[in-house]
């Protein structure tokens, strides 16, 4: 943990936090003070990121002995050294009796609308499959359930599935009076930064249920809790923080392995730019679906890359260049085959960085150079942008700097009220 400050589930002890054992006895103000202390002592030196999944194994086995264990899971939930979490939970014995899975399924891979339910070949563990023909466990698939294990590696951005099929299973642990145990994981794209449009809650839905910005700046057990609260149902959620982590840390910083959070997410400059441009996903553009460097460029046949980046100007903490990309079997559907003029973008100062100014500014560019092929997908643009406003300033003219300045109350607001959700320092 950092020196700076001590994590708020050091302060006092915090509803549906899990103290990790050897802690457990310090969660009290005197006990933060002799961890802070020893930390002086050894030169601020910040211990190994572990995983909830690790946490869990070490320190909270008590969470889950003695019970009939289902575990919400894809290929993101991994220990530190990259063992999957069905792997350490049978080797650790846990009785562990089923498995749910998310948007693109299990292992990852898939990027159908409806996903079946299904067997894990390694186990012969039945996989029920959450984004299909249901959302949520069922009553009949949590009747022998005592526990309900939630491991998924989020992205940082309100737009990404995985939070809305946890507050989902939530719902339904709750009604079932079964328990939810969140095993956190780092936001990847750090947890300072707060950025984008808040989302209206008029326009909720799987890809957006929670009022947060488009870059909200939390951990998935943090939005959980801010989730379990708005709901009322934080006495069915238990929160398995991850070990060592800090909110400024990167995920490249945290010494973790990568997984692809989805088939489109191939690494972390993805990550970087995906809270901005993934609303080009409600456009006419393509945000490279089915190349190397999805969400790290946008292009169209019809654009003008020069004239738009001339148009565009500097953006503080990022290089934008001229480019072309083809699009190989784009999930999206847009333009496959074709050798598409683009612009490619590359973080060079993250710390100040904002992917949804360089949207703002980029959407009106574009606008102003390509004012009659610019085109929206009403309904698909507002689920990303998290309402109408951003879609309608852009038509009626509004610069970019105009739209993104008209977001800092709501980011202000937002970051006062998520404080009481903050897990880490």
């Amino acid at each position: 943990m950092s020196c700076q400050r001590v994590p708020a589930w050091l302060q006092a002890p915090s509803a549906g936090v899990v103290t990790p054992g050897p802690l457990r006895r310090w969660a009290t103000p005197v006990g933060a003070a002799l961890v802070l202390a020893g930390c002086a002592a050894n030169g601020a030196q910040r211990p190994a990121v572990r995983p909830g999944i690790d946490v869990l194994l070490t320190d909270s086995l008590h969470l889950i002995q003695r019970r009939r264990v289902a575990l919400l899971t894809n290929q993101t939930g991994v220990d530190r050294e990259g063992v999957s979490d069905v792997d350490r939970l049978l080797g650790a014995g846990v009785n562990l009796i089923a498995l749910f899975s998310p948007e693109h399924g299990f292992r990852g891979a898939s990027n159908q609308q409806n996903i079946r339910h299904g067997v894990d070949s390694a186990t012969g563990l039945p996989v029920y499959s959450l984004y299909g023909t249901v959302r949520a466990p069922t009553p009949e698939m949590l009747r022998n359930v005592d526990v309900v294990l939630a491991d998924l590696q989020d992205i940082g951005a309100r737009t990404y599935t995985y939070i809305s099929t946890i507050l989902l299973t939530l719902e339904a642990v709750s009604q079932q009076q079964r328990t939810l145990v969140v095993l956190d994981r780092p936001d990847p794209i750090g947890g300072v930064a707060v950025q984008g449009p808040l989302l209206d809650t008029a326009f909720a839905s799987f890809v957006g249920m929670l009022p947060v910005p488009l870059r909200h700046g939390m951990t998935m057990g943090e939005l959980a809790r801010l989730g379990a609260a708005r709901l009322g149902l934080s006495g069915s959620l238990r929160v398995v923080p991850t070990g060592g982590w800090a909110r400024a840390q990167w995920f490249d910083q945290a010494g973790l392995p990568w997984v692809r959070p989805s088939p489109s997410m191939p690494d972390l400059e993805s990550a970087t730019h995906y809270p901005g441009t993934v609303v080009f996903e409600g456009t006419n553009l393509s945000v490279g679906r089915g190349t190397p460097i999805a969400f790290q460029v946008v292009g169209a046949p019809w654009m003008d890359p020069t004239k738009v980046r001339a148009t565009l100007g500097d953006i503080p903490g990022v290089v934008v260049a001229d480019t072309t990309f083809t699009p190989v079997a784009p999930a999206d559907g847009k333009y496959p085959d074709e050798r598409l003029p683009a612009l490619r973008f590359r973080a060079t100062d993250r710390a100040v960085y904002d992917p949804t100014l360089l949207a703002a500014k980029l959407l009106a560019a574009i606008r102003d150079v390509h004012p009659d092929r610019l085109w929206f997908n009403a309904a698909a643009f507002d689920r990303l942008a998290g309402s109408d406003r951003w879609r309608l300033a852009v038509l009626r003219g509004e610069s970019g700097e105009q739209t993104w300045q008209s977001w800092q109350p709501g980011v202000a607001e937002f970051k006062r009220q998520r404080e009481p959700y903050l897990l880490y320092p």
